[in-house]
């Protein structure tokens, strides 16, 4: 013989949780098979960009990151949006060769992140070594301009990081990332014509 609080505890336990789904597929351990392909989840995190962001991702590429939308709403110009990817492919460069995983999750596959094996090469120093001589290059051009530490911050903040908050920010804020682009711009030119 049950007692009567045996009984409501067996009811209750029944009762909770959410209902089973009934009429989808399950694999054999019971979870449900997600029946979405490559094209549906596109499609949503377009329409979600556009929701958001209130830009049109085929119109343009540049909408998939902050400094690409900076530039689509007229905060920057094409010569600087140049220059901030320059700099963000020498950051991406410096990483990659010296073994330290990317800063930004947003911006990084995250079971691709690994270090160094410990061995190197002579070629993997050499690429390290001038992936950082690039890199504090690129540094050393930011510090120089006029309120460095400020414009290096913020230039890196924006084009490596991917911070969306930095979209808005004011135009004090706005005239040291445009100064450090102008910089890196000039930089590249000159770095180019030199090669």
């Amino acid at each position: 013989m049950v007692s009567m609080a045996e009984r409501l505890r067996v009811k209750r336990s029944i009762r909770a949780g959410r209902p089973r789904k009934e009429g989808v597929e399950r694999f054999p351990s019971g979870q449900i098979k997600h029946s979405e392909t490559e094209r549906e989840v596109r499609a949503v995190a377009i329409e979600a960009l556009k929701r958001i962001h209130g830009v049109d991702y085929h119109a343009s590429g540049c909408s998939g990151y902050t400094l690409g939308r900076m530039f689509m709403d007229g905060n920057i110009k094409k010569h600087q949006l140049e220059a901030g990817d320059y700099y963000a492919g020498i950051v991406a460069k410096y990483y990659s060769a010296v073994g330290i995983p990317f800063p930004s999750a947003r911006a990084q596959d995250l079971f691709r992140v690994s270090g160094s094996v410990g061995e190197t090469t002579a070629e993997q120093a050499k690429r390290a070594r001038s992936a950082s001589n690039r890199m504090m290059e690129a540094e050393g051009v930011l510090l120089w301009c006029a309120g460095g530490h400020l414009v290096k911050s913020t230039v890196y903040n924006v084009c490596v990081m991917d911070y969306e908050s930095l979209r808005f920010m004011p135009e004090s804020q706005l005239e040291y990332l445009r100064n450090g682009l102008d910089a890196l711009a000039w930089h590249r030119g000159l770095t180019e014509t030199a090669e």
